[in-house]
């Protein structure tokens, strides 16, 4: 490093023509050498927390929720707390604030967090993962999720507004949405909780009574967000930068995806479907959320549903007699529902102003599958709107709907029951459609008043929640194999639907072949709640896109799309329904120069195929599926109704970087004198620096040759 230093100062000088002070070239190059060992030293004094995931800030159209540090991030002394005792030391007793928390996940909750908020004594937190899920259960959530943007209002239904009739999450404590303005982390990794606290017992530990001494183990954490106040300002703020200014900076996005579709038999997309034709819509959601940024395993709040809603999908394409129903079947899996049902309202506002193949004319019936899998005796809820109801033509057809699904379970291990006809819906995108026209509908659910699940809207909601057990000892490929009873047990419920189905289509024949494949449930399972990276997954995507099979599956909507999870659905819905043809990869990825491709009706995808056996070679081949994918962005941003109270105006804050750290942090007495001291040495070595070169022509002077003779 010095070598190139002292060159190119040379050759700056030559090219200049300016002499330059001896002492600019040594500068440069104990600069240029500093810059060289700045990694290591940095390594040598922290020690960074690879695997956290902070808490970020959203905002919709009236507030901000969430979390954030300031622009140069927070530090605090650590101090762990794992009984609501420990906090005393932090809130009041303990010398040193303010103080980084680490708190046991058991610990987390409104309660606690209340104590917390609005203390100077307090600058973040980070929070470990309980071993055991909490059994009295955890949920960050509303008690009345997606409240007011449902069908029931003061206009409709005031009765049942707000959750006045049932109270859906009880366990929900709302603290995923309260603001905090410290920031929050969570330890992912057992080895760095440990190795934080083994730093907290090295040098925190208060000894003898009386307070620890320094050095003390600290910890910093940076999140700072770029958006405030609401997604009105900061949608404002952004587009005043991309219309004034060259470099725009964007300090919120909002949050879409993709709504992913397929229909039984092929319609034109780019088309319209007749007004006289009738579909019948299956509905679930494919996403979910939690207080931590893109930790949402979402278990039972949505994989089990919308892996039933692939299976039934699966097991309808294989009826013999499919393609002479008279009714048409759409397999819809809605984006974004956890956010005030941003897929499912963009979808009827396509249909209402003729930007999607259906019209809302052509709804036959509308059958949603919500939470299935924590069913008590096998019980399946079937949930309807009471206000349409009152109706006589729908109610007749709603009646209809009911009695088909009920008989569908007969001999069954399933068995379809009615919720009440004064119970109102829960929360579900059927919502969004009632909101549009009165069309008969029923919502599947595990739950017939408030949730089973206690983990709604939680990092708790994992495959334990729903009861996923494997035997010890299984190779990953053993396991993706593995039957689970989970897996029989949604299996029957996919069974069920699917015959359901068939007979609301229009279906005579006997339901009994119509049966879910529980393997193809398991494989489904493991892949969405345990490990995405695994062999089937890899052999019915293409090569393109390879890189999204991630370790953990999360199913959180982002603001980046298509996620992994819409990715995902999207091709195992094609691999379940689709057929492979027989084409090319230049005609599979080029349909339209084929004549018989119909690349109105059909979608193709070039994929990666299975393993060779004993090899690592692919063999690849084209699926033709009726699989589609439409925007699943909220219809506010399209209208720049950012203040919109009908339709989810929720946003995600920009930020720069995300990341978290701890180092040992001297006395405030010793940081002042080592300053000084710096500071002290800083001048003595510009005056020192400032008398060599005033002086460089004698200290530096070459002696003249005693034996030379002048002449």
């Amino acid at each position: 490093s010095r070598a190139w230093g002292s060159r190119g100062m040379e050759a700056a000088a030559g090219r200049c023509r300016v002499p330059l002070p001896a002492w600019w070239g040594v500068l440069f190059a104990v600069l240029a050498a500093g810059s060289c060992q700045g990694n290591s030293v940095e390594r040598k004094i922290y020690i960074p927390l690879n695997k956290t995931a902070p808490c970020v800030r959203l905002l919709n159209a009236t507030h901000q929720i969430g979390c954030q540090s300031s622009i140069s991030g927070d530090t605090g002394v650590i101090h762990v707390v794992e009984k609501e005792e420990d906090l005393n030391w932090v809130l009041a007793d303990g010398p040193h604030p303010p103080y980084m928390i680490l708190l046991d996940g058991n610990l987390f909750s409104r309660r606690v967090m209340q104590q917390l908020k609005g203390t100077s004594r307090v600058s973040g937190l980070a929070v470990a993962v309980a071993q055991l899920s909490p059994p009295q259960g955890f949920s960050p959530g509303l008690k009345c999720p997606n409240d007011g943007f449902g069908v029931y209002s003061k206009d409709y239904g005031p009765q049942f507004a707000h959750c006045n009739k049932t109270v859906w999450n009880p366990v929900g404590s709302g603290l995923s949405y309260e603001d905090f303005d410290f920031p929050i982390f969570l330890l992912e990794d057992a080895n760095e909780t440990q190795v934080i606290k083994q730093c907290y017992q090295d040098h925190n530990v208060p000894r003898d009574g009386s307070g620890p001494e320094y050095p003390l183990c600290a910890m910093q954490l940076f999140s700072h967000m770029h958006a405030v106040t609401s997604t009105v300002t900061c949608m404002r703020r952004s587009s005043l930068q991309s219309t004034f200014s060259i470099n725009p900076e964007v300090v919120c996005d909002p949050l879409l995806d993709y709504n992913v579709w397929s229909t039984l038999h092929p319609i034109n997309s780019s088309g319209k479907v007749d007004p006289e034709k009738e579909v019948i819509i299956v509905a679930t959601r494919i996403d979910s959320h939690s207080f931590f940024w893109n930790i949402a395993p979402g278990a039972e709040s949505a994989v089990s549903s919308f892996v039933t809603h692939l299976a039934a999908a699966e097991a309808l394409h294989k009826v013999s007699d499919v393609h002479l129903l008279q009714r048409n079947i759409m397999f819809t899996f809605f984006q974004g529902e956890t956010f005030d049902y941003i897929g499912s309202s963009r979808m009827v506002y396509d249909m209402e102003k003729d930007k999607f193949p259906l019209r809302l004319d052509n709804i036959y019936s509308f059958v949603e599958l919500n939470q299935v899998a924590l069913r008590n005796d096998s019980i399946l809820w079937m949930h309807t709107d009471p206000v349409s109801r009152m109706n006589e033509t729908v109610e007749a057809q709603v009646r209809n709907l009911l009695d088909i699904l009920s008989d569908s379970s007969m001999g069954a291990r399933v068995t379809l029951q009615e919720a009440g006809y004064s119970q109102p819906l829960p929360p579900s995108s059927f919502q969004r459609f009632l909101r549009a026209r009165h069309i008969p509908g029923v919502v599947l659910t595990d739950h017939r008043t408030a949730f089973q699940n206690r983990y709604y809207q939680s990092m708790y909601d994992t495959p334990e929640n729903i009861g996923m057990q494997y035997p010890e000892g299984l190779s990953p490929e053993e396991t993706l194999e593995y039957v689970t009873d989970t897996a029989k047990s949604l299996a029957e419920v996919a069974t069920v639907v699917a015959r359901a189905l068939y007979r609301l289509a229009g279906g005579a024949n006997n339901t009994s072949a119509i049966q879910a494949d529980p393997k193809t449930v398991t494989r489904m399972l493991y892949g969405f709640l345990i490990k995405m990276n695994n062999s089937w997954f890899q052999s019915i995507i293409k090569p393109d896109i390879k890189g999204i099979l991630g370790d953990v599956p999360q199913h959180y909507v982002a603001v980046s799309s298509p996620v992994n999870t819409t990715y995902l659905v999207q091709y195992v819905l094609a691999n379940l329904t689709g057929t492979v043809v027989n084409l090319t990869k230049e005609e599979c990825l080029n349909p339209e120069k084929t004549p018989s491709s119909e690349k109105e009706m059909y979608e193709y995808a070039w994929v990666q195929g299975s393993l060779n056996p004993n090899s690592t070679s692919r063999v690849p081949y084209c699926v033709r599926s009726t699989v589609h994918l439409s925007k699943a962005l909220s219809p506010a941003f399209e209208l720049r109704q950012w203040g919109s109270t009908e339709y989810s105006t929720w946003t995600e804050s920009r930020w720069k970087e995300i990341r978290a750290r701890i180092f040992l942090v001297a006395s405030k007495e010793l940081e002042i004198i080592t300053l000084v001291v710096g500071i002290a040495i800083l001048v003595f070595s510009l005056l020192a620096t400032y008398f060599i070169n005033a002086k460089a022509d004698v200290l530096f002077s070459i002696p003249r040759d005693p034996g030379a003779v002048a002449y």
